[in-house]
């Protein structure tokens, strides 16, 4: 986020996508906290567990989607640097692995809230690429600076 984007356009972008990411909070934690204990009770042991587990994933991809997306707001209210956006503790942390299997036996409405966060941080990590991406090598612009000096 050098300035190569278009500002206006990545500023929209994160708004969007941080609006999304905070509906799909609030809508899992009513869904895990309150209204998926129906759904939860009637499940076979392993699966509470599995279910149990998915939810904390799910609460894990969307804090770290949600710390990003703060960062980058940052960044676009000059508030911090581009290049320290860019530093590896401020990049997109990793996204727990879900079973597939595993959660085919999930109920509805659970594994529809697990494919949206795994979505959603599939997007913002194409984007945490592209910024990092958009950085400039800092060895190319000292290079720079010494032919622009002789």
């Amino acid at each position: 986020m050098d300035g190569r984007t278009d500002p206006d356009l990545r500023r929209r972008l994160t708004e969007g996508l941080y609006s999304e990411a905070m509906l799909l909070a609030d809508e899992a934690r009513s869904y895990f906290d309150l209204g998926g204990r129906g759904d939860r009770d009637g499940l076979a042991p392993v699966q509470r567990v599995a279910f149990s587990c998915e939810a904390l994933k799910l609460t894990t991809r969307l804090m770290h989607v949600i710390a990003w997306l703060l960062t980058q707001r940052a960044v676009d209210a000059g508030e911090l640097s581009a290049a320290d956006a860019c530093a590896p503790t401020r990049r997109l942390g990793d996204a727990p692995v879900t079973d597939g299997d595993m959660l085919a036996t999930m109920p509805p409405r659970a594994r529809g809230l697990v494919a949206t966060s795994i979505d959603l941080h599939r997007r913002v990590a194409r984007l945490d690429r592209t910024v990092a991406d958009d950085m400039p090598n800092p060895a190319h612009l000292l290079h720079d600076r010494l032919v622009a000096a002789f």
